[in-house]
């Protein structure tokens, strides 16, 4: 058979691809002012509509089976197949429908073309499926192809896992299919519109759906979806418009390091509030129960602008800094109705603001009766001291300090010191005691102030330890 080039065979005519029938065909000029057709697409389509099969030795009589066993021998080995046929035409069919032109074919030959997964990719899914993601596979290709890639990446283990056809879901009304849906893992040969169809079932079952899709009739789904993500290099316009997300780079391990440091960044977020909150509720606490217990105020107004200004603040906001937890890909999804204070974070705040302003009365009550006259520069100390014990504390829900490691977070450590050393300046120079209402503190003072200080980040360790004994059991 004549090569055929762009040049000499211009196109005269196409019937576009179509996710149904999934076939493509061009219509060009050939021998003796006739027509040829070329048509491209699934191999069981053409098997199924061609009469013939082209060899060496001529045209022979088409056996269907034998066409699609090779074509599943293919797929059995992770290859994406695609088929070619071909049809001579006096002139243009008219009309130039599918129906006419894509019939009585012969077929031209089978193509295996290998397309493997992304070497993360695999990776990618199993840390999917130790954070309680399940991902779903939605394919174009052959069932067992997609079989083959599905259990490479780890999205289907057994042999026995279901692939269900686009064919087979149309058939299926809703109600039925949500009952099965929970199982199933690969969809093949699925037209893109069917993916609303799809992801409107695992919502129903009450999942959280996550979808990705680049072609304009994925819009629906992407707009249906919890989170519709389009791509955005092979993605078409309409599909980015609907989607609530753009992937720059197409690569499904990027998604998951997304999951990863959205996890991250709403730990931090609630380890801030846990942190600033608490430190409130330590000075209301501190503020409220003196007068209640005949003793006078222990703070003044500008003890109070200086905590929040720079023990809250500075420390608070390396917080950010946080790096994510060992175990942050290992827990399930969180339901987004759940409350920010969920899984004891209120409570944490009443008792640990409790105690801390317990500490801060206990340390007045004990030397405001033992004539000291250091004692509100004390309190004041305990007081912006624990919340940095405080926040050091609160880095993990549940590793200590000490496997974490101090400078695991710099900006946070450097946050610390820093507080430190100005706390430390309203003490001992000179000219801000008269600003601060403080006075210097003897060294005994200094070292009771310190251990005082440090029974709330013992008591938030303890805490620790008995919920991961708790979690163990």
């Amino acid at each position: 058979m004549t090569p055929l080039r762009h040049e000499s065979y211009p196109r005269l005519a196409e019937i576009p691809f179509d996710s149904n029938r999934k076939l493509m065909t061009t219509f060009h000029p050939w021998k003796d002012g006739r027509i040829i057709a070329l048509t491209k697409g699934a191999v069981e389509e053409l098997a199924t509509r061609s009469k013939a099969v082209f060899t060496p030795r001529g045209q022979e009589d088409l056996d269907a089976s034998k066409i699609l066993d090779t074509a599943e021998s293919f797929a059995d080995d992770g290859l994406r197949t695609l088929g070619f046929a071909m049809r001579i035409w006096d002139a243009l069919p008219d009309p130039l429908t599918s129906e006419k032109a894509e019939a009585d074919m012969v077929l031209l030959g089978i193509v295996g073309m290998m397309d493997p997964p992304r070497p993360e990719a695999a990776e990618a899914v199993a840390m999917c499926r130790s954070a309680g993601i399940r991902p779903v596979m939605i394919t174009g290709d052959h069932p067992r192809t997609a079989a083959v890639i599905a259990r490479r990446v780890g999205i289907i283990e057994d042999k026995e896992s279901a692939v269900m056809t686009g064919r087979d879901l149309a058939r299926l009304p809703l109600e039925e299919f949500e009952q099965r849906v929970e199982k199933l893992r690969v969809y093949a040969r699925v037209a893109p519109e069917q993916k609303l169809k799809i992801v409107q079932a695992l919502q129903d079952r009450g999942h959280f759906v996550a979808m990705t899709g680049d072609g304009v009739n994925d819009a629906p789904a992407l707009k249906r979806a919890d989170i519709g993500v389009a791509m955005g290099i092979t993605g078409t316009d309409v599909s980015k418009e609907a989607s609530h997300m753009i992937l720059l780079d197409d690569n499904f391990a990027t998604i998951v390091r997304a999951v990863r440091e959205g996890r991250r960044i709403f730990d931090n977020i609630r380890k801030f509030i846990k942190y600033t909150m608490t430190s409130n509720s330590g000075e209301i606490w501190t503020i409220f129960l003196a007068p209640f217990i005949g003793l006078p105020i222990p703070l003044l107004p500008i003890h109070i602008l200086w905590i929040n200004l720079v023990t809250d603040g500075i420390p608070g906001l390396a917080l950010a800094a946080e790096p994510g937890e060992k175990d942050i890909m290992n827990r399930p999804p969180r339901d987004p109705k759940e409350s920010i204070f969920a899984h004891g974070l209120g409570a944490h705040i009443m008792w640990v603001g409790l105690l801390m302003g317990a500490v801060c009365i206990g340390t007045q009550a004990w030397f405001i009766n033992h004539s000291q006259t250091h004692w509100q520069t004390m309190v004041f100390t305990v007081l912006c001291l624990s919340q940095m014990g405080h926040v050091l504390a609160i880095r993990s829900e549940h590793e200590s300090l000490l496997k974490q490691g101090l400078l695991s977070n710099k900006p946070l450590f450097g946050a610390v010191l820093l507080t430190f050393a100005l706390q430390m300046a309203t003490i001992y120079v000179p000219f801000l005691n008269p600003i601060f209402k403080t006075e210097p503190l003897t060294l005994k003072e200094l070292i009771i102030t310190i251990l005082l200080s440090a029974v709330v980040f013992l008591a938030v360790e303890i805490e620790k330890l008995v919920k991961k004994r708790r979690k163990g059991a």
